[in-house]
């Protein structure tokens, strides 16, 4: 029978050295740019991969590379695209766009060993920009693992004679970050630290802000309620308060022209603000807040504040409104200690100076909403007519979801009479505005309700998921008194959390209702212990090594000038490392062979002697020379000349003392009974016969 031969079923050819280094360094380039798709145009990322792909492929096939006739418009079309992308070539987004964009097509343009030096020196910049975006943990491990294949690419490279396996190349390039990592910790800890963020360019600062603005329209906190992003962490001293008391006060809003809720403005009659009344009940809770970039001038902390935070570089004040702001947006991770009153009242007086600003209503807007507030004045008690619109809340059939029905101009007479369907937002803004209707000063507070306890660390984390608004309204007597319309509807999201509070959806879908939570891990199962561990792991790094300021360092260096001033401690210490030392050197000695060791004696007695071992010579041909030598007669000169000057210096018997030694040394190092033990014997003969050299 003819036997079959079909290309597909031959062996392949094993890949040239060039081809496995050229597809090493094309893996690395891809592992370093591809944390870069998330922030950079899709277009950016499609050009880089075909270029890659492009660049793989004309390896494996062994073709020439483009020429530059073909490249030049290429990389003269990226340039124009970052332009047209971002409206300017400087910046860091445009900056790290071009980086990539060089990058991927010099990987078309190599024709020297020095071009692939410089993709990998650049790879080394580009790991770096990664950090203008993400500074977590896993940011962190997925460039230390860039690191170290960019390491094991560069030593490819460099590599002579016999190539190891990859798997050891890898752990060459591992293993020298490894030895690297002790120095670079002793620095990230020592080395003076700048104020403010290190991975950042002063541009960033006006960048787009993150988490609640000045303003309130219809769906604008919905939206915001379906990031997972953090907003902030709270540690307390002790147990926190439970979560219907966890309020995290951000910006008041009292000016509303029929469609946004933003900031209210003073009056232009009234002179100065009417001094601030406040009486506290029971004792503050301290706690600890960590607050994440936001860029916008908001700190939030729980109602009522006893004092301001303290920031380094910035100026933090205290609204009428019970605001706390800082002078400048915040564009770096901050940490600041608080305490505050969760039982207290706020001008708890007879006559409120300034209720006229907390009265407006836009002129003919909602007149529906506008006369039934009305309707409420014929009730005498302000706290009536607040607990007649709860009570239409509550029994009026209204839903608390996350994507409600869009509304018109009209938007608070549509969502009471008609949608009845919406989320915090709706329900606080419709509230306030019929209780300015009803004659009652009232207000849209906005902020951060409830949070994530983790078991594992005691911290709270708040994100923005758990953005919310409510109500403040004014009585005479109890002053402003925070009224919590949502909680009307959807009990559960005071109580709770935002999911619990959700409809039931469709699928199951996580996040979105009861039947999404039944795809949750329960607190107790294996998930959800992961999953802590994870925020828990996220927020010691956040706390740790992120937020490790000038502030930090100093205590820290302070801490260590004290402790080494003292001698006992100063000892240990000098002792400890002594012991160290020791132990590594005495560890050395045990791991050397004590037959290698001899061997490498004889071989520096030798060469003081004139006869030094040559690079590529063996203990055989080594032994061989040193014999031909002795035996050389002394009158030889020219190429022999040296060889009489070794006769005289190696006399006949140690030469034969060096052969033996050299033929026992063969024997044990390459012979047919070689193995890890060693002879009793040989040690103390090898001794004897080095002795023999003079």
């Amino acid at each position: 029978m003819k036997a079959l031969n079909l290309p597909f079923l031959r062996m392949s050819t094993p890949l040239s050295r060039d081809k496995q280094d050229t597809l090493l360094l094309i893996a690395s380039t891809v592992l370093v740019l591809l944390p870069h798709t998330a922030h950079l145009p899709p277009w950016v990322s499609l050009l880089c991969g075909a270029t890659l792909a492009w660049r793989a492929t004309l390896t494996l096939r062994g073709r020439r590379m483009p020429r530059n006739i073909v490249l030049v418009p290429v990389a003269a079309l990226a340039m124009f695209g970052v332009h047209q992308s971002y409206h300017t070539l400087f910046g860091r987004d445009p900056g790290v766009a071009m980086l990539v964009l060089l990058v991927a097509l010099k990987m078309l343009e190599m024709h020297a060993r020095r071009d692939l030096f410089v993709v990998i020196f650049l790879c080394f910049f580009l790991v770096l920009t990664n950090f203008f975006y993400s500074q977590g943990i896993g940011t962190a491990l997925l460039m230390l693992a860039s690191l170290a294949l960019l390491l094991s690419t560069q030593m490819s490279f460099q590599l002579t004679g016999a190539v190891p396996p990859l798997r050891t190349r890898l752990w060459m390039g591992a293993r020298t970050l490894l030895l690297a990592l002790p120095l670079a910790a002793l620095a990230f800890v020592l080395f003076p630290r700048i104020e403010g963020p290190l991975w950042g360019m002063p541009q960033d600062a006006q960048g787009p802000h993150t988490g609640l603005s000045d303003s309130m329209s219809p769906g604008q906190i919905s939206d915001l309620a379906q990031s997972e992003e953090v907003a902030f962490r709270v540690k307390f001293d002790g147990a926190p308060p439970p979560q219907r008391q966890l309020y995290w006060r951000g910006p008041v809003l009292g000016s509303y022209d029929g469609r946004t809720w933003t900031r209210v403005h003073p009056l232009p009659h009234r002179q100065r603000p009417q001094p601030m009344s406040i009486s506290v009940r029971g004792a503050p809770r301290h706690y600890q807040v960590t607050l994440e970039p936001s860029n916008t001038r908001w700190l939030f902390a729980l109602e009522l504040p006893q004092s301001l935070p303290m920031l380094p570089g910035h100026l933090v004040s205290l609204s009428q409104e019970l605001e706390i702001q800082s002078d400048a947006p915040v564009g770096e991770r901050v940490r600041y200690d608080m305490a505050s009153y969760t039982d207290f009242s706020l001008q708890a007086v007879d006559t409120l100076d300034n209720a006229a600003e907390w009265l407006l209503l836009p002129y003919g807007r909602n007149p529906r909403a506008l006369a039934a507030g009305q309707a409420l004045r014929r009730e005498a008690d302000p706290a009536r007519r607040v607990n007649l619109v709860l009570r239409q809340f509550a029994t009026g059939g209204y839903v608390y979801t996350l994507q409600p029905p869009l509304l018109g101009d009209d938007a608070v007479d549509e969502f009471l009479y008609q949608t009845r369907a919406g989320f915090c937002g709706h329900y606080a803004g419709a509230f306030v505005f019929l209780m300015r209707a009803a004659g009652v000063p009232a207000r849209v507070v906005t902020g951060y309700q409830g949070g994530e306890l983790n078991p594992l660390d005691g911290y709270l984390t708040v994100r923005q998921s758990d953005a919310h608004a409510w109500a403040e309204v004014w009585l005479p007597q109890r002053g402003w008194v925070r009224v919590d319309p949502t909680a009307m509807a959807a009990p559960e999201r005071v109580q709770r959390s935002v999911s619990e509070a959700l409809p039931p959806a469709p699928f199951g879908l996580p996040g979105l209702g009861r039947l999404g939570r039944l795809m949750q891990p329960s607190p107790d199962s294996l998930l959800a212990k992961v999953h802590y561990a994870i925020g828990a792991a996220n927020n010691g790094w956040n706390q740790w090594v992120l937020n490790y300021n000038p502030a930090r360092q100093h205590d820290l260096v302070e801490r260590l000038q004290h402790t080494l001033l003292r001698w006992p401690a100063l000892a240990a210490a000098v002792a400890a490392v002594l012991l160290l030392l020791g132990a590594r050197k005495l560890s050395l000695r045990r791991r050397v062979d004590p037959v290698d060791a001899l061997y490498s004696a004889l071989c520096q007695r030798l060469g003081q002697l004139g006869l030094p071992r040559a690079a590529d010579e063996g203990p055989t041909a080594y032994a061989a020379r040193i014999a031909a030598c002795a035996a050389a007669p002394a009158t030889a000169h020219d190429g022999a000349g040296v060889a009489s000057g070794l006769a005289s210096a190696v006399a006949p018997e140690s030469a034969s003392a060096a052969g033996e030694f050299l033929r026992r040394y063969s024997a044990y190092r390459y012979g047919p009974q070689a193995g890890p033990a060693v002879p009793p014997a040989l040690v103390p003969t090898l001794k004897d016969l080095l002795s023999r050299v003079r």
